[in-house]
Order: structure tokens, then sequence, then C-alpha cells
């Protein structure tokens, strides 16, 4: 019996045990100063921060306004347009019909969208003229390209080649036109989330918002996500910004507030219900109130490079009133199952292996697994990846990391 008990004492005194990191108190006023002057020192609007561990919120503040024509505070229960940060959501969908064995990720995608069979990759373009060559692809495009992005599917947005091809208008479809390059062989930001959000509505027999809310959403209690908003969250929807010229320009919302269910964008959420999100990963697949939706094994396969020697790469600013050159980590960091993966560490930031990405009006997030951390930082206004979203992105991240404890 004595040895035993020392053998329980070795245990909890020298095993690894992920304590729950939190933000110190100084860390914390030290956060809202620096991003109450963030938001008086810039053009941003207003901004929401939230950082959670696994066990729930540590930071959740409001700064700026919401609507600046009514001179409307934001609020911590805003409401934005988190865009493509739909990806992961549709991901996540794609990932627990794999588990149950309904599909495979190395399945092609024409196996269950034959729309999608006979692909061409673009050989020549011209940009002046919009003429061009193209040859049959010699691969399939599969569903791990898809969930990767290396299917060879963009957007009018970051492609000057889609831009000249299919018009200005940055969420017109790529699918009538040829590939931008052979799948598997370059990272390539796109609409391939889109075309799961049809796989998932195929393969289930399900409306892809249907799925959603039955399988992640209600489950994980995110009950302010979703792409039609109630008219009475009307008032507590973030208006957006965008670029006139040299002026940012505020568009009113509508009485009806919706959006397209596409599986790579148009979800509207808060930063609570998105941190709920993440904490899942965080959990290794459990629900707040200790459901397992997903297995642990599937969580770390979302999280590992599945893209290998191919590294995200800089998407050009083919239309820079839309959108500037990104993302962060090019050139170094890889893409798993629905997110960008940090492979190297930078001082007071993620650590090597955190998921992340974001969405076109600057809303950002990130899934520190090996530190127990994730952080959401939600602002409303284009383009994307401007500079100052950007400096203040990396300003919350390193306060975040400076002030753990």
């Amino acid at each position: 019996m004595i040895k035993f008990r020392g053998i329980l004492i070795f245990i909890l005194l020298f095993s690894p045990v992920l304590h729950a990191q939190t933000i110190s108190l100084a860390g914390r006023y030290e956060l809202d100063r620096y991003l109450a002057q963030s938001i008086e020192n810039s053009r941003i609007p207003g901004v929401v921060a939230l950082i959670t561990n696994g066990d729930g919120v540590v930071y959740h503040s409001a700064f700026g306004l919401m609507d600046v024509g009514n001179s409307k505070a934001m609020t911590r229960d805003a409401i934005f347009r988190i865009a493509s940060m739909t990806k992961p959501v549709t991901s996540l969908a794609v990932m627990m019909l794999v588990e149950e064995g309904k599909m495979a990720l190395d399945d092609p995608i024409e196996k269950y969208l034959p729309e999608l069979a006979n692909r061409e990759v673009f050989t020549e373009f011209n940009l002046d003229s919009g003429e061009f060559t193209a040859r049959p692809a010699q691969n399939l495009i599969t569903i791990r390209h898809l969930l990767s992005h290396t299917s060879g599917l963009g957007y009018t947005f970051d492609s000057p080649v889609l831009a000249k091809a299919l018009g200005s208008e940055f969420d017109v479809s790529a699918t009538s036109v040829p590939l931008l390059h052979e799948p598997g062989e370059e990272w390539t930001y796109g609409e391939s989330t889109r075309v799961l959000g049809h796989l998932v509505e195929t393969v289930s027999g399900m409306e892809l918002f249907e799925f959603m809310q039955e399988r992640i959403l209600q489950p994980l209690g995110m009950y302010e996500t979703y792409y039609d908003i109630p008219p009475s969250n009307n008032p507590r929807t973030v208006t957006t910004h965008a670029m006139n010229g040299s002026t940012l320009m505020e568009t009113s919302n509508p009485d009806i507030i919706s959006s397209a269910h596409n599986g790579d964008a148009g979800l509207f959420s808060t930063a609570q219900d998105y941190t709920r999100f993440i904490r899942l990963f965080l959990n290794k697949g459990v629900t707040e109130n200790g459901t397992r939706i997903l297995s642990a094994d599937t969580i770390a396969d979302m999280g590992r490079n599945h893209t290998g020697d191919v590294a995200v790469r800089f998407m050009p600013a083919a239309n820079p009133q839309v959108s500037e050159r990104f993302p962060l980590g090019a050139g170094v960091d890889r893409f798993g199952l629905g997110f960008q993966v940090t492979m190297e560490q930078r001082e007071n930031s993620r650590a090597p292996g955190s998921l992340a990405w974001a969405g076109i009006y600057n809303t950002e997030f990130w899934i520190d697994p090996e530190n127990n951390i994730g952080a959401v930082l939600m602002m409303q206004y284009m383009p994307f990846y401007d500079e100052k979203a950007i400096e203040v992105l990396q300003g919350f991240e390193q306060r975040i990391y400076g002030n753990l404890e």
C-alpha cells in the first residue's frame, strides 16, 4: 500500500499536465490600452477581441464603434460577417463524414460531384487580351486537395488570371474555367471549400446549414452563428466599411441581413460563439457539456501538414480594394485540413502546430493546442490584410504570449 501511494505521488508530481493558460491582470490592462489606442489612432472603426483556453474565456473586450453613422459603440456580443472563417466549419463537417466512412480524403471529387470531372489546367494566359490555352489535368482533384487548397481553384480577388477571365466580382465561381495549376502541386487560396459545401449536401442528403446546425453549431452551443440574421438581432450586427479611393466608406445594414449558404463564406457569428468552435479543438473533439462529436485522432489530423513540401504562398492583390497580399507565414507555413498550420516559433507568438484562418472583412482567429490558448480578433472592413489590421493582429498576439501565466 505504501509502495502504491509512492507511485501515485510520483505520477501526480511528474506527469506532464496541460494546465489552463490565462492572462495576467497586468496583461489584460495592457491589452485594453493597446486595442483602445489602436482604434483611436487608425481608420479601424471597431474591434472585438477574445481569448480562450480549453476551459473558457479569459479575456473579452470591445472597442470603437459598430455603427459609425449612428455613433453606436461596439459591444462584446456584436455580430460580424465572418466570411472565410466559415471554411473551417465546413471542413469540420467534411471530416465528420470522412470519420463515418461515407467518403475518404483521397477520393476524387468527381465521384460525388460528376460535374467537376474532366478538368483542364491553364498553360498560357494573356492578361491583356484574356486569350489562353489549356490542357487536360493529369491529376484528379481529391477531397484532400480541396481541404488543403491545393486543388487549383482560386478567387478573382487573389488571381490576376481569374480576374481577367471572370471579371471583378470577388465571389464569382472559378469552376467554369481551367484550373490555375495541377491539383496537388501548388497552394492557391480559392473556392475549394465552396465545392466541399456541395459535397456535404450531396453525401449527407441535408442542406449545408441544416447539417451545420444539427451536427456542429447546436452541440457546441453556437446559437448565434447563421447565414440569415433574425431581424431581432439586426441592431447588434456591425456595419461594413470599404475603401472608396482613399476614403473608408460605411455601408449601412439592410433591413434583411443574409448571405448565400456557401461552404466557403457567408456565416455571421459573434466572437463568443466562434470561441466555442475553437475550444472544440483545444479539447480534442469534446464539447463543453462533455459530448464527443469528433475523435481526438481526427481533430489531430486536421492540424497536421497535408501539403508536404508545398508551402502556403503569398496571394497577390489582384483587386486591392478587396484584399492586399496575404497571408502571414507565406513561404514557411503549410496547410492542414481546413486550417493554415504554423511551422516555426517566433518570439511572443503562437506555437508550431497552431491552426488559423481569417475572413475577408479582417476577422482573424488562431488555435494553439500546445499552449492551450485560442484567440479571435473581429473587425469589419476591407481591404483584407490592410496594413493596420495586421499590425493590430500581431500586436494583440504578442501581448497575449508576453503575459501568459
